[in-house]
């Protein structure tokens, strides 16, 4: 006795056949999620690695921007040029410190910045003469390599102490390798927001543009 259409079922291998069916459109949906997934974090992580060294990029170009012709002096009392670097660091004064809380201080402020442990650190003093240097903010990390050239009338150098004629280069060029291996090339220009100096009055101790006050043996 035949089956009526209308009561047939399915057979073992149509229902077979649409489970491997439903399987791979699973298998693509599960695929697809993964890779928005990974490509969500690849562009978050890549979005904050973009506006970390935007941040380093602007906090060094107001440093250099701000530089002046104040030599400082060391620990030991030894007195240094306005402007000291090479190729993987980079030593200076800079004016506009803000000083927002008013504190009986300097608005100048010694910085520096050097190649360390995989990353851009910047330090900075308390005091312009004589002070140690307050502990070491970094200002990117996942840095492989560090290269800085200075100009100054025209000529690129890999080092500046100051016997070039000037106090300051007039630009600061740096090539900064990422761990990703991506070379990242950056110029600044160094003393272009400085104010002027006032001229320190005769016998004066040093104040904000003064040239440091003489050491004393003892000091030194």
């Amino acid at each position: 006795m035949s089956v009526p259409p209308a009561e047939r079922g399915f057979t073992l291998v149509e229902v077979m056949v649409a489970l491997m069916i439903f399987g791979l459109i699973a298998s693509a949906g599960v695929a697809l999620l993964a890779f928005s997934v990974r490509a969500q974090g690849v562009t978050t992580t890549r979005l904050d690695d973009v506006g970390a060294l935007a941040r380093q990029s602007s906090l060094l170009a107001a440093d250099l921007a701000q530089a002046i012709d104040r030599p400082a002096r060391d620990e030991r009392g030894t007195l240094l040029p306005a402007f000291v670097g090479d190729g993987t660091s980079v030593t200076f004064v800079r004016g506009g410190w803000s000083n927002l809380d008013a504190l009986p201080r300097s608005t100048l402020q010694k910085v520096s910045y050097r190649l360390a442990e995989g990353a851009l650190e910047r330090i900075a003093w308390p005091m312009i003469d004589g002070a140690a240097a307050l502990p070491p903010s970094v200002a990117l990390d996942r840095v492989r390599g560090l290269r800085l050239r200075y100009r100054i009338s025209g000529a690129w150098s890999d080092r500046w102490d100051g016997s070039a004629g000037a106090a300051l280069p007039q630009a600061l060029e740096m090539s900064l390798t990422r761990d990703d291996g991506v070379t990242f090339r950056q110029l600044f220009l160094v003393g272009s927001g400085a104010p002027p100096r006032p001229p320190a009055p005769s016998g004066a101790q040093a104040a904000d543009g003064a040239q440091p006050p003489p050491v004393s043996a003892n000091a030194r």
